[in-house]
C-alpha cells in the first residue's frame, strides 16, 4: 500500500482528522500548537488558525460552522472569520483535564471524550453533545480517551481506552447508548503499541491508528484483526476516509514524544498522510447545534 505524505504540518500532537463533505477540505488539528487545520487536496492549499486553547477535535456544523473541542469546554469556529467562540463548558471537568477526539452520529449528536492533560490520572470520560445539552455517556475513569466512532447504521459505538490498550463497543439508539463491552484487547496483536483515534468503514469494519506502532490496522465487527498497514510514522494518531467518493484514506501523526534519534528514523513524522483506501468510508453528519 503506497502511503504518501501530503502536508509537512510538523505536528506535535495531530489528531483528529476529518473529511468536510459539503467543502471538500480536510481539518485536523495540532493540539500542543493549539492550531486547526484545513487542507483542500484537490488543490494543496492550506492553512491554520490558532485557537485560545489546546484543541482536541473539530467537526463540521449547521450553520456554516464548526464545533470544537478545546482545554475549556465546546467552542464553535467560524471559517470565514477564523474566529471562535466559547459555546460551553463541560460539567464537572477537573480543570487540569482537556478534550480529545470526537465524531457525530446520524442524528447529529456529538459523542467526545476528556482525559487529564498530564496524561496521569484516570479522570476522563466520554460525553454526548445533544443540540446543545452535555452529559456523560460511555465508560468513565479513563487515563486516555480516543474516539469515539460510530457506525453508518448508528447501531453501535466505539470507545477507546488507550493506556489499557483496550477498546469497547455498545449498541447505540437514537434514544442512547447500551452498556459498554470489551471489543479487542490490542496489546494481543500490538503489545507495544496503543490504540488511537478509531473511525469505522462502510463495511462496519473498525479501523485504529496506533500510537507507538507505526501503523494502521482494521478490525473486523467481531473484534478479530484483519488488515495492518504501515504509515512513516511512529506515532500514528488517527484515521479518516475523505474524498468525493470516501475512498482515500488520511492519517495524522505525533512527534511530541520523540528524541532526535527518533525523528532521524522517522523523518515525516508529524505530518498528515494519504492512502487509497482497500474499502471506502461514508460521510458523518453535520453536527446540530440546537
Amino acid at each position: 500500500m503506497a502511503v504518501k505524505e501530503i502536508l509537512a504540518a510538523e505536528a506535535q500532537l495531530g489528531e483528529g482528522v476529518l473529511w468536510d463533505a459539503e467543502r471538500r477540505v480536510l481539518w485536523f488539528v495540532d493540539i500542543k500548537r493549539k492550531r486547526l487545520w484545513h487542507l483542500d487536496p484537490a488543490t494543496g492549499s492550506n492553512s491554520f488558525a490558532e485557537a485560545p486553547e489546546q484543541i482536541g477535535w473539530a467537526v463540521p456544523a449547521e450553520g456554516g460552522l464548526l464545533l470544537c473541542g478545546l482545554k475549556d469546554g465546546l467552542h464553535t469556529f467560524d471559517p470565514e472569520s477564523r474566529l471562535f467562540e466559547k459555546l460551553s463548558a463541560v460539567p464537572g471537568e477537573p480543570a487540569a483535564n482537556r478534550l480529545n477526539d470526537a465524531c457525530t452520529d446520524p442524528w447529529g449528536r456529538v459523542w467526545f471524550g476528556s482525559m487529564d492533560d498530564g496524561e496521569q490520572d484516570r479522570t476522563g470520560h466520554f460525553y454526548v453533545f445533544d443540540r446543545g445539552n452535555i452529559r456523560p455517556a460511555g465508560p468513565s475513569g479513563i487515563g486516555i480517551t480516543n474516539g469515539p466512532a460510530v457506525n453508518a447504521a448508528g447501531t453501535r459505538i466505539y470507545f477507546t481506552d488507550s493506556g489499557s490498550q483496550k477498546i469497547f463497543v455498545a449498541e447505540l439508539t437514537r434514544e442512547g447508548v447500551g452498556e459498554a463491552r470489551l471489543f479487542v484487547d490490542t496489546a494481543l496483536h500490538f503489545p507495544k503499541a496503543y490504540p488511537d483515534g478509531p473511525v469505522v468503514d462502510a463495511e462496519g469494519h473498525l479501523w485504529s491508528a496506533f500510537y507507538s506502532g507505526a501503523c494502521v490496522a482494521r478490525f473486523s465487527p467481531e473484534g478479530e484483526l484483519v488488515d495492518r498497514i504501515a504509515i512513516p510514522a511512529r506515532d500514528v494518531t488517527k484515521m479518516a476516509f475523505g474524498g468525493p467518493d470516501f475512498a482515500t484514506a488520511y492519517v495524522t501523526s505525533a512527534t511530541k514524544n520523540m528524541e532526535a534519534a527518533d525523528m532521524a528514523t522517522f523523518p515525516q513524522a508529524g505530518s498528515l498522510f494519504a492512502f487509497d483506501a482497500p474499502v471506502k468510508g461514508f460521510a458523518q453528519a453535520r453536527a446540530k447545534l440546537s
